[in-house]
């Protein structure tokens, strides 16, 4: 099997080194793990690409890449250019420093590198660590995902739907709960949730010069979302699996719409 990895973190990132042992434990010895990462953190990008300025692309290794973009960018430059005749199997984004549960999902670079990979035709799943005050301090905060990573994502490859036939292809999104890897209960499907009174803002500031800056600022991560919706699952102690489509339709609500627009006068 040959694997792309990327992340919204940077190639520096120990989430990267993580998803590269899952990789790599997937791939095979007979298989590849390859390596197209930003070169600086990139986190709460979504799903944006660089389509103004050129964007660098640099080998540091033996597969192993690294471009001066966004994590959508990279699945763009590994698919049209470093493994433009090798193409992927899998696409993996993370592991995220962090959860990408909720309105995270929205911001998410990690998420924007798996959907991109899904728009390009691939099977893409992205991963994210969620941190809590019961696996910040301990030596290694990524357990939790080290060592379920494996057996998650070949359940995933190996049983789960991928609906290959559809416009917009199904990518799934997992995220490990705050706690080490022996405290984790299980794995379940999980809906995006929704948690209140948490919303992006900003910190203002003015410098020396006199010229106005400003600080983004986030909401508190521990509250839970609606009773089996991801951060909810989550906080209790489970892997949530959600799938994602790019399709943002609200087809409740074409009907009504359209029962709204007949009534318009027409011109």
């Amino acid at each position: 099997m040959r694997i792309l990895i990327t992340n919204d973190d940077g190639i520096n990132a120990p989430g990267l080194d993580v998803l590269e042992a899952i990789a790599n434990e997937l791939a095979g010895p007979d298989g590849e793990v390859w390596i197209v990462a930003p070169a600086f953190e990139q986190s709460g990008v979504g799903h944006c690409i660089s389509n103004v300025l050129p964007t660098l692309v640099a080998k540091l290794g033996p597969r192993r890449f690294t471009t001066e973009g966004t994590p959508a960018d990279c699945i763009l430059a590994a698919l049209y250019d470093i493994l433009k005749d090798t193409p992927p199997d899998l696409i993996l984004s993370g592991v995220y420093r962090g959860n990408n549960s909720a309105e995270n999902v929205l911001y998410s670079g990690t998420i924007g590198a798996a959907m991109e990979g899904a728009l390009q035709g691939y099977k893409s799943i992205a991963l994210s660590q969620y941190y809590g005050p019961r696996n910040a301090e301990i030596e290694n905060s990524f357990e939790a995902a080290a060592q379920h990573g494996v057996a998650l994502v070949r359940a995933l490859l190996d049983h789960a739907p991928w609906d290959e036939g559809a416009d917009y292809k199904l990518f799934y999104n997992v995220n490990f709960p705050p706690v080490p890897g022996d405290e984790v209960l299980g794995t379940l499907a999980a809906e995006q949730g929704f948690r209140r009174e948490t919303n992006f803002g900003i910190a203002p500031h003015t410098a020396p010069s006199g010229r106005r800056f400003m600080w983004i600022t986030g909401g508190p991560q521990n509250i839970p979302t609606a009773p089996g919706s991801d951060a909810a699952v989550n906080l209790e102690g489970y892997i949530s699996v959600t799938p994602l489509r790019a399709n943002l339709t609200d087809y409740d609500t074409l009907g009504p719409l359209q029962q709204a627009l007949d009534g318009v006068a027409k011109p």
